[in-house]
């Protein structure tokens, strides 16, 4: 795994010997690393622990050893994909998160939604949309959520072109603030983005 980088913005996030993931796998060994301001890729192979660090960061999943600390305002993180949330429309998931985020974004939100096409979807339930749909929910929740860190997995996964685009010119624009981090994990990190830093799993320690 790589170093950490000299943080060039105020601290906002922070590994300190993490390790975790899957209980009959700990795909996370002593990681520490900073994260401040900005956009941030995870990258790496299949299994390396993308998707096990954003669960850890977020508190989802459990750690081995090692801490995490977490900043003021906030981390997202969600996770649509179980079937235990096909019944839900995606308006309820809006407002579910909205509750848990001070500085949810309402107006951002429409904003997004149409860019997206995904106003007329409102209030279908989940089960009904598609796969890249369904990742939308997700995708316009954390970027309108206003939380201090948003951790974003596989952003561009099913999605259509003129969607990656809309979603990669917010993140460009995101990169800029100077109060906020966006952690991206996916297999890549793209060369058309303003990136802090780029953490690869698959590096050799």
């Amino acid at each position: 795994m790589s170093s950490s980088p000299t943080p060039s913005a105020p601290f906002l996030l922070q590994t300190h010997a993490l390790s975790g993931g899957p209980a009959d796998h700990a795909v996370i060994q002593r990681l520490s690393f900073t994260w401040s301001a900005g956009l941030h890729w995870v990258c790496g192979d299949e299994g390396c622990g993308k998707t096990s660090l954003l669960r850890l960061l977020s508190g989802d999943l459990q750690a081995l050893g090692g801490s995490v600390h977490m900043p003021p305002g906030g981390v997202f993180w969600a996770d649509l994909k179980g079937p235990e949330h096909d019944q839900t429309t995606v308006q309820a998931c809006w407002e579910q998160w909205r509750t848990r985020y001070p500085q949810w974004n309402s107006a951002l939100l429409q904003e997004l939604a149409e860019a997206l096409d995904m106003e007329r979807h409102r209030h279908k339930p989940l089960y009904t949309l598609s796969t890249g749909s369904r990742r939308k929910v997700m995708l316009i929740a954390g970027l309108a959520s206003g939380a201090t860190v948003t951790l974003l997995d596989q952003p561009f996964v099913s999605l259509d072109q003129h969607s990656v685009k809309t979603i990669k010119a917010f993140l460009r624009e995101a990169a800029e603030v100077a109060d906020r981090a966006w952690i991206v994990a996916d297999y890549e990190a793209p060369d058309d983005l303003p990136l802090t830093s780029v953490l690869n799993l698959s590096a050799p320690t």
